[in-house]
């Protein structure tokens, strides 16, 4: 119970402080996006699933054309690229959808900013599993049948904006190595393991490595 309200305390308040720190950034990508390509400044981001399973909408900078999450599913011109999407724990190296920009604030995390609302909302938290696709969760959970018990281990925290994964490698890692991690988070949670992730973090975002 303390470490839950500590948690959300610091939560809130880091996440209030760093979108005024962060509010130049924002402002500068809104505009840089908008003068760059057509369409929204913010994704068209579909749903994730979060703590207790409960579904809710990311908020994210655009980096990619517009409605690219469904024209991936259903655009012939993608279907290749849908393919070996789904192989490699739905991740791509090179994705065509991304644009010049977005290529840029993906690496370096920029496009998650936004999410410092969600965690206010009270949807994520500072640090937790990424969220996932519902569509990426059941598919890959059938390629690893005998990663469906850790699935109630992530499911039981919010998810977060960095977390174990995130610092860990990232796209580098493939789906069963990071729902494995995601589980370790949940079963290890603490103020310590979320300070040291954190301090992790600005290198990582720094750096770029594992970002697609």
């Amino acid at each position: 119970m303390w470490y839950e309200f500590a948690k959300r305390f610091v939560d809130i308040v880091s996440s209030s402080i760093l979108l005024i720190f962060f509010l130049p950034v924002i402002l500068i990508t809104g505009f840089v996006i908008k003068c760059t390509s057509a369409g929204p400044i913010f994704a068209d981001t579909p749903e994730r699933i979060g703590r207790n399973n409960k579904k809710f909408y990311p908020y994210k900078f655009r980096s990619m054309i517009v409605n690219a999450h469904e024209l991936l599913r259903t655009d012939p011109r993608f279907k290749k690229i849908y393919q070996e999407y789904k192989k490699s724990s739905y991740k791509l190296q090179e994705d065509p959808r991304v644009t010049k920009v977005g290529k840029f604030i993906r690496k370096h995390s920029i496009d998650e900013v936004p999410q410092f609302l969600n965690v206010i909302k009270g949807e994520m938290s500072l640090v937790g599993p990424r969220p996932y696709y519902p569509d990426e969760l059941e598919e890959q959970l059938e390629k690893y049948p005998d990663k469906k018990p850790l699935l109630k281990d992530v499911l039981s925290v919010r998810p977060g904006i960095t977390g174990y994964w995130q610092v860990s490698g990232r796209s580098n890692v493939n789906f069963d190595k990071r729902i494995e991690m995601d589980a370790y988070y949940a079963r290890k949670k603490s103020l310590i393991l979320d300070m040291l992730i954190l301090l992790k973090t600005p290198w990582v975002m720094i750096s770029g490595n594992g970002a697609v």
